[in-house]
């Protein structure tokens, strides 16, 4: 039996790493945070936009925006913790300097320019917030995304973050930069020592694909004896956005190497559900369809419906880890 397997079956909660970023990051945590204690966020770290990327600019620092969110996100359920994700989630409106930014971002800031070390700012934030898991950047060098958007047949690159996010067109390649910067350290043997990793959902190109271009987080993601579990996103409102089947093969086509054990997939969003499973198996991975959404037809995940479907998900496995036979389904 694996050393994965023997820590389930003994009883201990798994250790998960839920890699992401933004609103997408923050659903797969509130999710994850019902079914364990021994749960780490790893963060993208190249947004340029709003309050994150005025600080990113003028101070010279990662952006603190998606790990707030992270953190924000794994608060503790009590008077306190919530008062504080509330103070670290507010922004100030004003006709000043300070009009938008997050008295969380701030926070951090402030972290990180009296001791010196994200990794160290982060965990001072998770204690004041008493966060079920830690807050990881995936990488400590603030980087770049840039992207090769197909529009009107011709390819067209954009740079950053949020030119990326609202440029139209179909996103045939992501990169970063700079090239081959160092992952975090604690991110990587987060990856190494985990039980589950989960990607997405979250947006594709800017927060959940950037994790397997991070080469030394690439590599541990490779070789972890950890299951992987992909879950796609709800179904956009825009008829013209691209499907969950092309997301996958994205994934495919940035790291054809990663094998994925199991695809969480909301019913609603599955347009083409036999070349979607078709896809999911040539990557190791058996399909799950669950409904995850809230319900009231808006493109958000419900945490207790979200953490279902990684309960039977992970469940799926419970005997089997190490032995490549997945009961998913």
């Amino acid at each position: 039996m694996s050393e994965v397997a023997e820590r389930q079956n003994a009883g201990r909660s798994p250790a998960v790493v839920a890699l992401g970023g933004g609103h997408g990051l923050a659903a797969s945590l509130s999710a994850l945070r019902l079914m364990t204690s021994r749960l780490t966020a790893v963060v993208t770290v190249a947004d340029d936009g709003g309050s994150s990327g005025r600080l990113r600019e003028e101070l010279d620092i990662l952006p603190p925006g998606d790990l707030r969110m992270a953190l924000s996100a794994l608060c503790d359920d009590s008077e306190w913790g919530r008062t504080w994700r509330d103070v670290l989630q507010h922004r100030f409106s004003t006709e000043g300097p300070l009009d938008r930014h997050a008295v969380g971002n701030l926070l951090i800031a402030a972290l990180w320019e009296l001791l010196g070390d994200p990794v160290a700012g982060l965990d001072w934030v998770g204690r004041l917030l008493g966060a079920r898991g830690r807050v990881l950047p995936m990488s400590c060098t603030p980087l770049a995304i840039e992207a090769d958007i197909e529009v009107d047949g011709r390819l067209r690159t954009v740079v950053g973050q949020s030119r990326v996010a609202v440029t139209p067109g179909r996103v045939a390649e992501v990169r970063l930069t700079p090239a081959g910067a160092a992952a975090c350290e604690e991110a990587v043997q987060a990856v190494d020592e985990a039980d589950w990793v989960v990607l997405g959902p979250g947006s594709w190109f800017t927060s959940v694909l950037p994790h397997v271009l991070v080469p030394e987080l690439s590599a541990a993601l490779h070789r972890t004896a950890a299951r992987r579990c992909v879950t796609l996103n709800l179904r956009p409102d825009e008829p013209t956005a691209m499907t969950n089947l092309e997301h996958l093969r994205a994934l495919a086509e940035h790291a054809p190497d990663l094998r994925v054990d199991v695809v969480v997939a909301d019913p609603g969003a599955v347009i083409h559900l036999d070349e979607l499973a078709a896809q999911a198996e040539s990557m190791g991975a058996r399909l799950m369809l669950r409904q995850v959404g809230v319900g009231d037809g808006t493109a958000r995940h419900d945490g207790l419906r979200l953490a279902g479907a990684y309960r039977d998900a992970f469940e799926g496995f419970w005997g089997d880890l190490g032995t490549g036979r997945g009961m998913a389904g």
